[in-house]
């Protein structure tokens, strides 16, 4: 199993950046939260900076972690480890990614979200509603 984190990053309007997975990426075309995979002895919240920093070219703040999700598709399995993070500073320049979008709360679930990513925005979805 790989583990992965992801960064629900909320901008000052309370919108959530998502991200389209480009051409040559595996699962072409699927949105995503940005992120990547941990190398040995990084943490989570190491990783999590280090890969936003280095495919969107952004600097963030973590302010929560969720709870993570375990996918398995066809040729691998991988831990999906999210936070909630702001963006604290910089301009977005895609390294990876085809596109982004700055969506509002009720916009997530109309995209073609990658599967792993599906349940982590149910939960978020449900943090908002219990907390409004």
């Amino acid at each position: 199993m790989i583990k992965v984190t992801c960064a629900l990053i909320v901008n000052n309007q309370s919108r959530i950046l998502a991200a389209q997975r480009s051409q040559t990426m595996s699962l072409p075309l699927k949105w995503e939260f940005p992120g990547g995979k941990i190398e040995p002895e990084e943490t989570a919240e190491d990783c999590l900076i280090r890969e936003i920093k280095e495919e969107l070219n952004i600097e963030i703040k973590i302010i929560q972690a969720l709870p993570s999700n375990t996918h398995t598709y066809p040729k691998i399995t991988i831990e999906l480890i999210p936070f909630i993070c702001e963006h604290i500073n910089g301009e977005i320049i895609l390294k990876e990614h085809a596109q982004f979008k700055w969506l509002h709360t009720d916009e997530l679930l109309a995209l073609d979200w990658a599967d792993a990513d599906v349940p982590i925005i149910n939960h978020y979805l449900n943090l908002l509603n219990a907390n409004s």
